[in-house]
């Protein structure tokens, strides 16, 4: 990467979580969602460390279409660490998408670019496009954020999607009458998006460019010079559409204009604007909207056909609309999830080559179609008994593809046991102790934490957490009698057996093993090791 790129790096709050055991797997079951292309993740991060916590946060910018193994930045400079904590600590960058591009290298200390990133394909509407991801280590646990800002370069030209139009106009037509043109589409952002039209020749027609309520900005054809179908049958133009990066790219669109004889008329619609709401996941072949246009001319001057422009984005792999009464059904499936809104432009044309345009507005209603999705992060599966209470097992950090309602995630532990869940900042939870743990009671505990949804019906995951309970030597032997009484004859043998003592220890293992010691008194003055 060029070495302008630059990281730069801020203590956001000192907190620290130190692991008191070593990571090891935790047994997990999980019941999953439906399986996406997209998916949103519930974290689980299995650890135990105190509620302290040390975050970070590193900015990086880089251009897009950097080839793969390009520098990105010091990420062990830029967060205050250095190499030797980020191989003991295992640092993994951790963000579902992220890990596509983004590469750690623990011995350097370096991001890495993993795969080309295209900023169009990444961001696809919106002009700030940022990779956000977090580094996390362990023993102690540590969270730092990273974020990449993908600036955009000139690599796409203006584009058409039609390479020619067609229209026929009356010699009749009066000058100033409008006719709509489609508009260019180009994927580049700011400066290197789409600037400005040009169209040529000029003798008949200007362009008139004006922007909608979104900020779209549209084409239209204004004729400015009568036309004389006696002089001129056919008119050919060239619609060119510039972007302002370096160098300058552009693209163009042939415009065929026919000339007829007298239609007095344009279609006109009757509302400006449509507005429809389509439920997502409906069915093909459901009708979205009606739209419909008039004409005062008769004969076949009257005759409308309707048709979908300005529509290089997805907007025709949806819907479709029927050109001869106007009725517009769903083609493909709607997934609120990745599309809320559409926005549809119509024309309205006649056979005498007069036009009137309109749109319509389709917002797709979400429905509760998604479950909440659970991911384990990081893992550790035994807890010292002496935890003390409050001490953090497990990080939850949740999301619902779903919105409102049907997004709004709860979590829950099943069982009676001494563990609950705290909310935290951006959606995590943490699994801390609730009471204190005794290994002599229970040495392990099988914790079922479910995530469900506010939708109706609604809508769950649930992951299975086995947590082993280590020993601490916190039980002294016990005899089993407080005293012993045992009777032998004088002159006896040296080495036999007088009576047997027996004592146990309610811990485990080494904490168990018990070892007997006669301790010192005397009989008749002299030691009792001497008997």
């Amino acid at each position: 990467m060029d070495s302008s790129s630059t990281g730069t790096m801020q203590r956001i709050q000192n907190e620290k979580n130190i692991l008191d055991e070593p990571d090891s797997p935790l047994e997990t079951g999980s019941s999953n969602g439906e399986n996406r292309t997209m998916n949103r993740a519930v974290l689980f991060v299995i650890a135990l460390f105190s509620l302290d916590s040390v975050v970070g946060q590193a900015s990086y910018s880089i251009p897009e279409e950097l080839p793969k193994g390009s520098l990105i930045g010091n990420v062990v400079h830029d967060l205050g660490l250095d190499t030797k904590r980020l191989v003991s600590g295992k640092a993994t960058i951790f963000n579902r998408n992220t890990a596509e591009y983004v590469e750690l290298n623990r011995e350097r200390g370096v991001l890495l670019v993993k795969e080309r990133i295209d900023r169009e394909a990444l961001c696809t509407d919106t002009t700030v496009c940022a990779l956000d991801f977090q580094v996390i280590l362990e023993n102690p646990m540590e969270f730092y954020t990273v974020t990449i800002q993908v600036t955009d370069i000139n690599d796409n030209s203006p584009t058409f999607e039609k390479s020619e139009m067609k229209f026929k106009i009356s010699e009749t037509a009066m000058k100033g009458a409008k006719f709509v043109l489609e508009r260019a589409v180009d994927h580049d952002v700011g400066i290197n998006d789409l600037q400005d039209y040009m169209l040529k020749p000029s003798d008949h027609f200007a362009l008139n460019l004006h922007s909608d309520a979104n900020g779209r900005q549209n084409v239209e054809m204004v004729l400015e010079k009568p036309l004389d179908r006696e002089k001129e049958q056919q008119i050919n133009l060239v619609l060119t559409a510039v972007d302002g990066g370096e160098p300058q790219r552009s693209g163009t669109m042939l415009i065929d204009v026919t000339v007829l004889d007298v239609n007095d008329n344009a279609p006109v619609f009757t509302q400006k604007t449509y507005r429809a709401t389509v439920i997502e996941n409906s069915p093909k072949g459901t009708v979205v909207a009606i739209v419909t246009a008039s004409d005062h001319d008769e004969g076949p001057n009257s005759k409308i056909t309707y048709s979908m422009t300005n529509t290089l984005d997805n907007v025709r792999k949806v819907f479709q609309i029927n050109e001869e009464n106007g009725q517009i059904v769903l083609i493909e499936k709607i997934d609120y999830e990745n599309s809320k809104h559409f926005q549809i432009n119509l024309l309205a044309s006649d056979n005498g080559g007069l036009t009137d345009s309109s749109k319509l507005i389709v917002d797709v209603q979400d429905i509760n179609d998604n479950r909440p999705e659970i991911r384990i992060m990081s893992r550790s599966n035994v807890i010292a008994e002496d935890s003390k209470p409050d001490t953090v097992v497990t990080i939850i950090n949740i999301e619902d593809l779903d919105s409102e309602k049907n997004g709004e995630v709860k979590c829950f532990v099943k069982e009676s046991v001494p563990f609950i869940l705290k909310s935290s900042r951006n959606n995590f939870y943490s699994l801390v102790t609730d009471s204190d743990l005794d290994r002599e009671r229970e040495s392990a505990y099988n914790i079922t934490v479910t995530c469900s949804d506010e939708g109706v019906p609604s809508l769950s995951s649930s992951v299975t957490l086995t947590l082993q309970i280590s020993d601490v030597n916190d039980n002294a032997p016990v005899f089993e009698q407080s005293s012993y009484q045992a009777y032998i004859v004088e002159n006896n043998t040296p080495g036999v057996s007088i009576f047997t003592v027996k004592a146990t220890d309610a811990d485990w293992n080494q904490n168990a093993r018990v070892s007997y010691i006669l301790e010192e008194s005397s009989i008749n003055g002299g030691p009792v090791s001497s008997y």
